[in-house]
């Protein structure tokens, strides 16, 4: 060996070496969106229009079904961001549930007992009684304020009839530390055509706006996570002109809002699939401070649509969109007619913890 190759050699080595000490170790949390697809329980609630969902009703919901639903709509949660975090989520917002008692045997199924999640849910006014919950591995996160708050929105065909649809769940707590306010959606569905119900959606996006807005009155530099079947793409109206969620996150300012799901909408992915296209209606938002390269604290490292094969119709005409649990008049043993998503949060840590 020469001495100019022993050199190049040892100068190999040495950045190795450097980049070997330089190397750090991070804290990683799921944080999780699902739309289960009506978790109804086999009850039938005289206060709520959830009749069909009944042994007697029209889709013949028995105590085996319900209980079939559950243990898979807990194989899912057990199994999102796990290969990053060898965890489940440490917090996932949930939608279509029919009413706490649903969450609550979701929490206690075998697959995620051992990770003791706390719940937040109210009963929102929804005329089908499907709400919104969050779900929270009680080790990780600790709730301090917790806060529904009213859709108020009217019928296109009479500006004095209201339309009942779910609350904003909105839970400000502590992860490992960290601040952080979630904020979980169900906005108005697309129900009459896109155009026509825009305008309900467009309402939520308010709401939500002036959630997000009240927030970071408090404290600007608020770390907020808004996540939800928003019934709209991330290029829709509701998210770029109310919201003014930015796709590139290079353009996200002080106080503005990123969402990583534009970019994997723009190339086709989505979480539901209708008439032959892909819709990305299930979407986690995050404001600016979760951007910063503050590796003591909490930030953003990745986001995902969580789509497993198990997940996807296996056959026939919708072979490969998400595997409903409901389709042509009976229960088919799916999962849910939308993926679930997720981000990755990640904190540096120190050697002395």
């Amino acid at each position: 060996m020469n001495l100019k190759t022993y050199l190049f050699f040892i100068f190999l080595v040495s950045f190795a070496f450097a980049k070997a000490q330089d190397q750090k170790t991070y804290k990683p949390h799921t944080i999780a969106f699902y739309n289960v697809e009506n978790l109804f329980d086999a009850e039938n609630d005289p206060i709520t229009f959830d009749d069909d969902r009944t042994p007697e009703g029209k889709d013949h919901w028995t105590e085996a079904i319900y209980a079939d639903k559950i243990q898979k709509m807990a194989r899912v949660i057990s199994e999102i961001g796990q290969d990053i975090t060898k965890n489940a989520p440490a917090i996932i917002g949930l939608a279509e549930i029919e009413n706490r008692k649903t969450v609550e045997a979701l929490a206690n199924d075998p697959q995620l007992l051992d990770k003791e999640y706390g719940i937040a849910h109210f009963d929102s006014p929804d005329r089908r009684g499907i709400d919104v919950a969050l779900m929270y591995q009680k080790a990780l996160f600790t709730p301090i304020h917790i806060s529904k708050h009213e859709l108020i929105i009217y019928d296109n065909d009479d500006a004095k009839k209201r339309k009942y649809t779910r609350d904003q769940l909105l839970v400000s707590g502590v992860l490992d530390g960290d601040m952080i306010h979630v904020i979980v959606n169900h906005w108005p569905s697309r129900s009459g055509g896109e155009a026509r119900s825009r305008k309900q959606r467009m309402a939520a996006a308010a709401l939500n706006k002036k959630i997000i807005d009240s927030l970071q009155s408090n404290d600007p530099y608020a770390k907020i996570i808004t996540m939800g079947d928003l019934n709209d793409d991330p290029t829709s109206p509701s998210v770029k002109k109310v919201l003014k969620a930015k796709g590139d996150r290079d353009k996200v300012k002080d106080k503005m809002i990123y969402n990583p799901m534009e970019s994997m909408f723009k190339k086709g992915i989505g979480t539901l699939a209708y008439r032959d296209g892909w819709n990305l209606f299930d979407q986690i938002l995050i404001t600016e401070p979760l951007l910063h390269k503050d590796y003591s604290s909490y930030r953003y490292f990745k986001a995902g649509i969580f789509n497993k094969n198990y997940l996807n119709t296996p056959k026939g005409r919708y072979k490969g969109y998400p595997y409903r649990s409901f389709a042509n008049g009976g229960y088919t043993g799916g999962y849910s007619d939308h993926y679930p998503v997720y981000v990755i949060l990640i904190k540096e840590v120190v050697e002395n913890e």
